[in-house]
């Protein structure tokens, strides 16, 4: 289960990191990872599981596979990070396995993105 000190709650924390963020996709989920400027007790996570994915029911069961995952990765982000994860329709068939390799894999290549923008000369905002 993912604490409550690492959840975004607010709206205007899920435009930001959707819209500054480094993304990276898999056939199952889109995440957005951004630096915060502010301190926080650790990173922040989102979700965002629309009704494409499916059914109220399918779509729980989505969100609680994504923040277990995710839960078990807080470890490995950085202090200063949000992250918003975004599910696919292809995750409401996906098992948990799937599911964790696409977010290992999206994680991996937003982090490098996400190094890459710090350290070019245009910065964050390119």
């Amino acid at each position: 289960m993912l604490p409550a000190a690492h959840r975004m709650r607010r709206s205007a924390d899920f435009e930001r990191t959707v819209r500054s963020g480094a993304r990276a996709g898999r056939s199952t989920l889109v995440v957005h990872l951004v630096t915060r400027t502010d301190p926080g007790p650790g990173p922040a996570v989102g979700f965002v599981v629309s009704k494409g994915v499916g059914n109220a029911v399918t779509r729980n069961r989505v969100k609680r596979r994504l923040r277990a995952l995710t839960g078990e990765r807080l470890g490995s982000l950085p202090s200063d990070a949000d992250l918003v994860v975004r599910a696919l329709a292809a995750a409401a068939d996906a098992d948990y396995g799937t599911l964790g390799r696409d977010l290992d894999g999206a994680l991996r290549t937003a982090s490098r993105r996400r190094a890459e923008r710090a350290g070019s000369p245009a910065g964050p905002g390119r």
